[in-house]
């Protein structure tokens, strides 16, 4: 049924899980071998409408390497876009988030600078959302601590914690 042998080996296991599980259901006296490709069949139909409603999935190294892929080699001087943010994160910005862990600094970026929602980066990131939440809310609150210099000297008024 599967066409690949590391597969039907995994549908085997699983068919014998379930009927270990559900053997109490099991009627004295009919057909075990039927009894076990039913369920072996149904083990098949289930993971299969499984994978097909669950999204293709994209190497994690694509997705960080994907913006350097799709921008232009040639930049148009005269793109309103590229005169407002080319200036926008400078040194000491881009070295700050660049400290921040993965788990952090991944979310950081997805939310605050390319706009996604929690579910979106929930979605993407594949964990919950409340993860999500955590991570940027950690994310943020260590920015914070390494950025407070860098506010002061550009004129933000700064709280710091007591």
């Amino acid at each position: 049924m599967t066409g690949d042998h590391l597969d039907a080996d995994d549908l085997l296991q699983d068919t014998y899980m379930r009927a270990f599980r559900f053997f109490h259901k099991f009627e004295k006296g009919t057909n075990c071998k039927a009894w076990l490709f039913r369920i072996m069949k149904n083990c098949y139909i289930n993971k299969y409408r499984k994978n097909k409603k669950e999204p293709t999935k994209v190497d994690y190294e694509d997705v960080q390497n994907f913006y350097d892929s799709i921008k232009a080699d040639v930049v148009d001087p005269n793109d309103l876009e590229h005169k407002v943010f080319s200036n926008l994160l400078d040194d000491d910005l881009i070295n700050a988030l660049n400290s921040l862990q993965d788990d952090y600094k991944t979310v950081v970026i997805l939310c605050d600078l390319e706009g996604l929602s929690y579910e979106e980066i929930a979605e993407f990131l594949d964990c919950p959302i409340g993860t999500v939440r955590s991570r940027l809310h950690r994310g943020r609150k260590i920015l914070q601590k390494k950025l407070v210099d860098y506010a002061k000297s550009r004129g933000y008024e700064v709280e710091t914690e007591a």
